[in-house]
């Protein structure tokens, strides 16, 4: 599972021109469902996002995550974080998790990150969507879960 984090002043996502999701000052996830991803990687890896100190504190300092400031979560279906590039022109998506296998971890990663308390705004899964966010620092993590062959500790 990769979990692309942007810390935003805020957020939205649009589908059809209307807006389905949107968030102040918090994280835009975008959020890509591997092949073989579990429960397990969900859990860890919204306890990781929700916890990562990428927020700046009054000394200028990042020590303080998304939940220390309060902020809320936009998440983002992408299951193109799982493009290959490797061989040709045309991106091969054969990584990424069935459309519902990846729409049910999916749905269970908003409601990890809602049980840290943190509000959960989201896309809409399988949907085109419009995606606007100031991104502020820029600053922008990528979290990944380890590969099901190995070991998940210190995700």
């Amino acid at each position: 599972m990769r979990a692309l984090l942007q810390r935003v002043a805020h957020a939205e996502v649009r589908v059809e021109d209307a807006v389905v999701g949107m968030i102040d000052r918090g994280l835009l996830i975008l959020l890509g469902v591997r092949e073989g991803d579990t429960v397990r990687d969900v859990t860890a890896l919204a306890a990781k996002a929700v916890t990562l100190r990428i927020f700046e504190d009054a000394a200028g300092k990042m020590n303080l995550d998304v939940q220390d400031i309060h902020g809320a979560v936009l998440v983002v279906s992408q299951f193109t974080l799982y493009a290959d590039t490797r061989r040709g022109r045309r991106p091969s998506f054969v990584q990424a998790a069935p459309p519902a296998v990846a729409q049910q971890l999916y749905e269970a990663f908003l409601t990890a990150v809602a049980h840290h308390g943190v509000p959960v705004a989201h896309g809409m899964f399988g949907a085109h969507m419009a995606v606007s966010l100031l991104n502020d620092g820029p600053v922008t993590v990528m979290l990944e879960s380890p590969p099901a062959a190995e070991s998940r500790e210190g995700l």
